[in-house]
């Protein structure tokens, strides 16, 4: 059995995250082993369960993989926990475009996990139900079995939860009030990540203190362990490559954007991981391959560029053919110049001749689906593995190795620089889109380990 539940909202900013997050604390409190995964492809919401948790969080996204992988991922992370917490993405039916495909709804039917809906209740009274029998009736067998209200008042809770059950026939297991002390800031990408927020313990605590007085835990964990077993978590990968290749994984407050599956897939397949910092290291660990992730390099382009024995190290490592995957800001951190907020350039890696330059606004935003058209390290020509992109910087030359096509639309431009021996693009990839990229990423590691035994 996989004990689990779904927290989904009505939509983005009703509270999901924090709701999540307290009731994650208050069950650690209170002795459980905790599992949490994110809907979607969000980074900064898993970073938070980790840091409730005490362990990796992770995504379940049905864009990225199919029916089978996600419930292969949810079996594998939660087979031993007392209960594990799902979290939606934005609203509980919103899917890729305009559609419910790869929502927290998919999601819930995909692996049949009761949901319970975060309701902003802030201002309403009995118009409240009509929110709730909407989304209990907008789709068929919405899997909605108990909601949670945020942001009400104790004196109103128990009149709306008499209200909701009466005309919604659906459990209300509890609310939270509204916790100014306990908000949490954001910038330009999302939320500020766990490590930056100010006081979270203490804000953790406060929150899993409220939820022990104004939550039914003891109900929630009844509704989970009613989940049924997860059909078929069965899952083939492919054969691990002998020989443990290093690949060296930048991680800090610049770079700290990392699908975990990605992380764990690469290990399993036989490679060995070893974090460093490009803010802080002045030595390139010694290593078969890199792996530049995605983060906020343009907050920490000074800081970034400063360290000069370490930008100069990669840029010949690459250049001399080190087997390199580098995302959106692994990719801006590779450019000859990196341009903050303010518009002033700091010398990066120098990898390719252009700027990393800030648009002021969204420059791309959403899932993709990358065609090869020739073979590079990580695909051969035509096959395709899928990612997403959200950054609000670009670059002069965003490459054309790979044709980036939007799910659902006939929108399509070209994208990334690629060789043999490199990916580096603005798509966040997800391995489990393409088993084999992964398993070429650490093949390519393993041979230049051999190359230069």
């Amino acid at each position: 059995m996989t004990p689990r539940i779904l927290i989904a909202g009505t939509g983005s900013g009703c509270g999901k995250t924090t709701v999540a997050c307290a009731i994650l604390q208050a069950l650690k409190e209170d002795g459980l082993r905790l599992m949490a995964c994110k809907s979607g492809p969000d980074y900064i919401d898993p970073m938070f369960h980790s840091h409730v948790i005490g362990t990796e969080s992770g995504n379940l996204d049905l864009f990225f993989t199919d029916g089978a992988a996600v419930r292969h991922l949810l079996h594998r992370r939660s087979s031993d926990c007392d209960l594990t917490v799902l979290e939606g993405a934005m609203g509980y039916y919103d899917g890729i475009g305009m559609t419910s495909e790869a929502s927290a709804w998919a999601l819930a039917r995909e692996t049949r996990t009761p949901a319970v809906l975060v309701v902003d209740g802030r201002g309403s009274g009995v118009s409240v139900c009509a929110v709730i029998q909407g989304f209990q009736r907008f789709l068929p067998d919405s899997g909605i079995q108990g909601v949670i209200l945020n942001r009400v008042s104790p004196m109103l809770y128990p009149r709306l939860k008499s209200v909701i059950e009466d005309r919604c026939s659906v459990r209300v297991f509890g609310f939270l009030p509204n916790l100014p002390e306990c908000a949490i800031e954001s910038r330009h990408l999302g939320l500020l990540t766990a490590p930056e927020v100010q006081n979270l313990k203490e804000k953790l605590a406060l929150l899993a203190q409220q939820v022990h007085s104004s939550v039914d835990l003891s109900a929630l964990l009844e509704l989970g362990r009613s989940a049924p077993a997860l059909e078929n978590p069965d899952f083939a990968l492919p054969e691990p490559v002998g020989g443990h290749p290093v690949i060296a994984v930048a991680r800090d407050e610049a770079f700290c954007f990392y699908y975990q599956d990605n992380l764990d897939l690469l290990e399993y397949l036989g490679a060995e991981l070893t974090e460093f910092s490009p803010l802080r290291d002045e030595t390139l660990p010694d290593c078969d391959a890199l792996y530049l992730g995605g983060g906020y390099p343009e907050l920490y382009a000074a800081q970034l560029s400063g360290n000069t024995s370490i930008r100069e190290q990669i840029r010949r490592a690459i250049q001399r053919g080190l087997p390199t995957v580098a995302e959106c800001g692994g990719y801006l951190y590779l450019q000859q110049t990196l341009e903050d907020a303010s518009g002033h350039g700091y010398p990066m890696c120098g990898v390719f001749p252009g700027r990393g330059v800030p648009m002021h606004r969204l420059r791309r935003f959403g899932y993709v689906e990358l065609t090869a058209r020739s073979d590079t390290l990580l695909c051969a020509r035509g096959e395709r593995i899928r990612g997403h992109e959200f950054h609000y910087w670009d670059t002069e030359d965003p490459g054309r190795a790979f044709q980036a096509q939007k799910p659902l639309s006939d929108r399509s431009w070209e994208c990334v620089h690629a060789s043999k021996t490199l990916y580096a693009g603005f798509p966040h990839l997800h391995f489990y889109s393409n088993l084999q990229a992964a398993k070429r990423f650490v093949s390519a590691a393993l041979r230049k380990k051999k190359e230069d035994s």
